[in-house]
């Protein structure tokens, strides 16, 4: 395969999940600009929407790749899925906190005493709030990849397309 062939499938890779986290991502803020207009507050991180998206897809496609140990491979697919999920939804928490502290780093007197006021104050619920949104579409794009792995490229969207075949009881 030609590095021009290998340059455009890694595009392709990254801008569908791209388009899938901003998805994800586009929903949560257009949940917190609603929940904040009850307060006349704007909400003004829409650009992190966007970067967060590309940011998330590409490290996420990356981690694909790290293999989680032989006895995971010994396990039901969903120990996989579960595990990458839990794993990477703990990188983001760590990330959102970190990103907290710098924030405050200049305003509480340190990085240390930034991260124990975001403990401290309404900051940490838009971390969970974060981290639980990042949660779910962790888990649905670890389980689609499973599901893309099994019925090859394309198999979700043909067997989508067909008819069940199964009566519903």
């Amino acid at each position: 395969m030609s590095w021009k062939v290998k340059i455009i499938n890694e595009l392709k890779s990254v801008g569908i999940a791209t388009i899938y986290f901003l998805t994800w991502f586009g929903t949560l803020m257009l949940i917190k600009v609603l929940l904040l207009k009850d307060y006349n507050i704007e909400f003004t991180d829409v650009s992190m929407v966007f970067v967060g998206a590309l940011v998330v897809a590409k490290v996420i496609l990356i981690m694909e790749y790290i293999p989680l140990g032989s006895w995971v491979k010994k396990q039901p697919a969903y120990v996989d899925v579960l595990l990458r999920t839990v794993l990477y939804s703990l990188g983001v928490l760590v990330i959102l906190i970190i990103e907290k502290g710098l924030e405050g780093s200049s305003e509480y007197g340190g990085f240390i005493s930034s991260v124990i006021q975001t403990f401290n104050h309404a900051d940490i619920y838009h971390v969970w709030v974060n981290t639980i949104v990042v949660f779910g579409a962790l888990l649905s794009f670890n389980f689609l990849t499973l599901v893309r792995t099994r019925l090859g490229k394309g198999g979700l969207f043909r067997m989508l397309k067909e008819p069940p075949t199964l009566e519903l009881k």
